[in-house]
């Protein structure tokens, strides 16, 4: 099995290493802010497989409003850096 260097290297991708104690710094994780805003926060899902469609629908859903301005609010004020 490849190491993620190798398949790095191999697919022309940077890795680019962050903090431990600075994940603000790190892009993706605004994402998952607005993922737990819009999908998780205030739910109680009954099961991991009600979450896990409750997710899915969630990143349906913003794959298709990616310009939807509440969204944008939400991940613009996680992207602090």
């Amino acid at each position: 099995m490849p190491t993620v260097g190798i398949w790095a290297a191999a697919n022309n991708v940077e890795i680019a290493y962050t903090p431990t104690n600075s994940s603000w710094l790190n892009r993706i994780e605004a994402q998952f802010t607005a993922l737990r805003y819009f999908a998780l926060d205030g739910t109680d899902h009954a099961n991991h497989k009600e979450q896990g469609s409750m997710i899915r629908r969630y990143i349906i859903w913003r794959n298709r409003h990616a310009d939807d301005q509440h969204l944008q609010a939400v991940v613009d004020r996680a992207n602090v850096a």
